[in-house]
C-alpha cells in the first residue's frame, strides 16, 4: 500500500466560493465604514469568519492507496475486477476517485458512486469492472484522487501510479485441422511416422524373418500364402514445429477493424495451442524490425512462453537488418515444419522464406492477403494498378508452388480451418521437392 504525499505533490486549486466570501465580506466592511451603518458589517462578519475558518482548517489530505487486480491473466473479451483501497490517515471530506485505463481496457458501467467522506482511520473500497477489449500486455493502476476541504474552499488532486501487469491473451481462431509435417522426430507423439517400426498404425506386410515377434504374424495372410508373413507398423511420434510470424508490416482498413498483424497473432495462438496438445515441440520466430525467437520445446511452461511472446508482438520500424543466419541452429531444428504467417509484402520476408526452403526446411505459408485491406480505387488507372498488383502476387505464389511450398490465402472473416484445407491437399498430392 502506497501513501500519497501529505504536503508535497498535491495540486491545490481554490474554488470561487472562497473568493466570493472574501469579496462579499470586504464589500460589507467597506459599506459599513462608508455608510456608518452596522447592518453591512453584521452581514459581512459571518462570511469573513467562514473564510478565516476555512483557511485555518485547510490541510492537505493524508491517504494511503492500494490497487489490486483479481487476476494477472485474462482472455480477450473477458472481464477483470480492479479494486482500489483508500485508507485515510486524517479526515478527508468529499473524496472523488478516477481510474485512468490504458488502451485496450474499457470500464463497464456500474451503479453511481456517492461522494465519500472519510474520518481518520476509515477505509473505503472502490471496485471497477474492466473489459479486456484487445490482446496485449498492460500496466494497470493509474488512479486520480480528488479531495475537498470541509467548507469547499480548496480542492486537492493527486495521482497514484501503480504498475500492475495484466496480460490479455488473444482470442484464438477456431481450429481443428493442422498442417501435417513431412518428417517426425524420435519422441512419442500423435503424428504417424512415415517410417516403419513399433506402433499401432498398419503400414505393410512382409515375409517373416528370424527375430520377428510372433504376435506380429498376420495369420490370415500367411494362410493364403506359402510362408509366414508379419505386419509392419508405423510408430506415433512427435514433430518439431516453428511458427514464423512476419512483423514487418501491419495492414488495417479502419481504426476499429482487425489488422493483419492481429489476425496473424490469433492464428499463431491457435496453431501453438493445437500443436502443443498433440505433444509436438513448438517454437516461434518473430521476423520483423527486431528478430525474436523461442526454441522448440514441450510442456505448459513453453505454451505460456509462446503466448506471452505473441502478445508482446508489435511492428518495429528498422532499416538495419540481419538475416536468418543470426538465429541459433537449435531454433530451426532439422526436419522441422515451418508454418509462416505473412501478408508477403516485404521483400525481406519473402527472401527469408525462400532461404528457408532453399535450406531444405518443410515450409507452409499462410498468406494474410493484403487485397482484403487495400481497395482498388475508383479511377480506371487505380483499378488497372490493382489488377497488376494482384497478378504480381499470383506470380509470387506460383514461385512458392514451383518450389514445393504450399501457399494458402486467408481473408478476414473466413475460418482458418477452411484456408488450411488446400495446404493439406497440396502436400498430399505432391512430392516434397528437395533442393
Amino acid at each position: 500500500m502506497n501513501a500519497l504525499p501529505s504536503s508535497q505533490g498535491w495540486a491545490t486549486t481554490t474554488s470561487g466560493r472562497l473568493s466570493a466570501y472574501l469579496g462579499l465580506g470586504g464589500a460589507g466592511l467597506l459599506a459599513g465604514l462608508l455608510l456608518s451603518r452596522p447592518e453591512p458589517v453584521i452581514l459581512a462578519v459571518p462570511l469573513l469568519l467562514a473564510a478565516a475558518l476555512g483557511l485555518v482548517l485547510a490541510r492537505p489530505p493524508q491517504l494511503q492507496v492500494a490497487v489490486r487486480l483479481d487476476r494477472a491473466r485474462a482472455l480477450e473479451g473477458e472481464e477483470v475486477e480492479l479494486e482500489v483501497e483508500v485508507r485515510a490517515l486524517a479526515p478527508a471530506a468529499r473524496l472523488e476517485l478516477e481510474v485512468r485505463l490504458p488502451t485496450g481496457l474499457l470500464e463497464l458501467a456500474g451503479p453511481p458512486e456517492q461522494v465519500s467522506t472519510l474520518a481518520s482511520g476509515d477505509v473505503r473500497l472502490y471496485r471497477r469492472r474492466l473489459l479486456c477489449s484487445r490482446w496485449g500486455g498492460r500496466l494497470v493502476g493509474h488512479v486520480r484522487i480528488g479531495v475537498r476541504d470541509p467548507l469547499g474552499f480548496f480542492t486537492y488532486r493527486e495521482e497514484a501510479r501503480h504498475e500492475l501487469p495484466l496480460r490479455v491473451y488473444p482470442r484464438p481462431e477456431a481450429l481443428r485441422r493442422l498442417v501435417r509435417p513431412m518428417e517426425t522426430q524420435a519422441f512419442a507423439g500423435n503424428e504417424v511416422s512415415r517410417r516403419k517400426g513399433d506402433g499401432v498404425e498398419f503400414a505393410d506386410i512382409r515375409p517373416f524373418v528370424p527375430g520377428d515377434r510372433v504376435r506380429r504374424i498376420n495369420w490370415r495372410s500367411s494362410a493364403r500364402r506359402s510362408g509366414l508373413y508379419v505386419n509392419e507398423m508405423r510408430p506415433e511420434q512427435n514433430a518439431d514445429v516453428v511458427v514464423f510470424l512476419d512483423t514487418f508490416t501491419d495492414l488495417r482498413r479502419s481504426p476499429e477493424g482487425d489488422s493483419s498483424l492481429e489476425l496473424a497473432v490469433r492464428a499463431a495462438a491457435a496453431l501453438v495451442d493445437l500443436y502443443m496438445h498433440r505433444r509436438d515441440r513448438v517454437g516461434l520466430v518473430g521476423f520483423g524490425g527486431t528478430l525474436r525467437w523461442l526454441r522448440p520445446a514441450m510442456g505448459e511452461r513453453q505454451l505460456y512462453r509462446l503466448v506471452d511472446a505473441l502478445i508482446d508482438t508489435e511492428v518495429v520500424l528498422s532499416y538495419a537488418w540481419k538475416g536468418l543466419e543470426v538465429i541459433p541452429s537449435r531454433t530451426l531444428p532439422p526436419k522441422s515444419l515451418v508454418v509462416a504467417l505473412s501478408p508477403l509484402l516485404d521483400d525481406r520476408t519473402v527472401g527469408a522464406l525462400f532461404d528457408l526452403r532453399g535450406r531444405g526446411y518443410d515450409l507452409a505459408v499462410v498468406e494474410l492477403t493484403p487485397l482484403a485491406f487495400v481497395l482498388p480505387g475508383r479511377r480506371e488507372t487505380e483499378k488497372l494498378a490493382h489488377r497488376l498488383w494482384d497478378m504480381q502476387r499470383e506470380a509470387l505464389r506460383g514461385r512458392f508452388l514451383e518450389m514445393g511450398v504450399a501457399v494458402t490465402t486467408w481473408r478476414p472473416g473466413e475460418p482458418l480451418d477452411a484456408s488450411l484445407a488446400p495446404v493439406s491437399t497440396f502436400r498430399r498430392a505432391s512430392r516434397l521437392v528437395r533442393p
